[in-house]
């Protein structure tokens, strides 16, 4: 297995990193975009894996689907094929055949589309014949599962014959993707409402503009994790905007309590060591991606932390709460499972000479860890796992320091 040796380095020097396109805006554009009657003009898109097998799969329009271990690309392509009335079986790595594809199934069909299961019902592979005829205009679906469901239903929604009335049952996790796919929906001219728990979406068409994609916050979190865990340092951020659509924006508000300032400037955000205020808890319920980034952070500059709304990290590229557990042991730190959901993170007393970090083919586990490097010497299992999101992940931390592979 390849590694990647980070020597310890306690002091950061002033360094402008140039963050890569946010993956999560470039897949819902490229959707609408597929949708939409028109030229568009689609700027600044994600260098990310996952976004690149979106364009080469829209582009190509094979017969298979393959998305490797895209997520958002296996479910926002169904809801499309669907939409679409393209006839393709849909799959993916070993692993993202085994995340749960059912809710988002259920709701297509009972919307009028032809999908059927070619193994384990509920799962990955399926077949997509399209839609016949809309069965109906008024669906619910869970919303404390996945937000990518909701998202995939809701960019189809203007092309139904009928439009569609959605609601939303139980606790709605991921909120702010919700409404960054809804924002940029608008951006494209549709309208909506969203009253309660009930989004209503007429039928109308995609008006083509000219989109340039924001840089991605959950790629800033690492930065800030850095210089939250470093003795000295600053960092600049291009491209990043005070008034985001994404959730994952959220660790400016996180990261001041944990020792990090933000200040907005015209061509990003430029961040500075503060003493740490602390933060007795926190809900992931709407950003549960930063959720590895922050419980690293914690433990390494010693802050005793309550988590909540972690229930959707138990499906994503690997089960993450598992593999937060077993590495934040490693150096001695623990993240405890208590009741209703809480976790607690106790932070490391003592922290090895030198620890070794697995990934479980999760790029979040990759980049969440790196800041340990300010403590101790840091070998990374498979890096390059990041080029799911974060292609140049690695060269941007070899702007900071000297690092080796193994």
């Amino acid at each position: 297995m390849n590694q990647l040796r980070l020597p310890q380095q306690s002091n950061i020097p002033s360094t402008t990193i140039p963050l890569p396109s946010s993956k999560s805006e470039s897949n819902r554009v490229l959707i609408i975009d597929a949708l939409t009657s028109g030229e568009n003009r689609i700027e600044n898109l994600a260098e990310a894996r996952d976004t690149q097998t979106m364009i080469r799969l829209l582009k190509k329009d094979p017969p298979i689907y393959d998305v490797l271990d895209a997520g958002t690309t296996m479910r926002f392509l169904t809801a499309y094929a669907a939409i679409t009335n393209k006839q393709k079986v849909m799959t993916g790595t070993p692993r993202m055949c085994e995340r749960p594809i059912g809710i988002l199934v259920e709701a297509l069909q009972q919307l009028g589309a032809e999908i059927h299961y070619l193994g384990v019902e509920g799962y990955p592979p399926l077949a997509v014949n399209g839609f016949s005829e809309q069965k109906t205009d008024l669906i619910t679906i869970r919303g404390d599962v996945s937000s990518q469901y909701i998202s995939a239903i809701l960019m189809i929604a203007p092309l139904l014959p009928q439009g569609l009335k959605l609601e939303l049952t139980g606790k709605v996790g991921s909120r702010t993707y919700i409404e960054m796919t809804l924002q940029l929906m608008k951006q494209f001219g549709i309208s909506y409402t969203w009253n309660g728990n009930l989004i209503s979406i007429p039928p109308q068409p995609y008006r083509p503009t000219i989109y340039s994609v924001e840089s991605d916050w959950s790629g800033a979190s690492y930065w800030y994790s850095l210089l939250a865990c470093a003795e000295s340092g600053e960092l600049f951020l291009n491209g990043l905007k005070e008034e985001s659509l994404q959730g994952d924006s959220k660790i400016v508000d996180i990261m001041a309590h944990l020792g990090v300032a933000s200040e907005f400037q015209k061509d990003g955000i430029k961040l500075t060591k503060i003493p740490v205020k602390g933060m007795q808890e926190f809900d992931f319920t709407h950003c549960p991606d930063l959720a590895q980034t922050v419980a690293v952070t914690c433990a390494i500059i010693g802050q005793k932390m309550e988590f909540s709304g972690l229930e959707s990290l138990r499906i994503k590229e690997t089960d993450r709460i598992a593999a937060l557990q077993a590495e934040l042991a490693k150096f001695n730190a623990h993240l405890l499972e208590g009741g209703d959901g809480r976790f607690t993170l106790i932070p490391s007393v003592n922290i090895p000479d030198e620890v070794t970090i697995s990934t479980y083919d999760d790029h979040r586990m990759a980049m969440a860890y790196m800041p340990l490097m300010t403590k101790t010497n840091v070998i990374i299992e498979d890096p390059e796992v990041v080029n799911k999101s974060y292609p140049s992940f690695w060269k941007h931390v070899e702007m900071l320091t000297l690092i080796k592979n193994q």
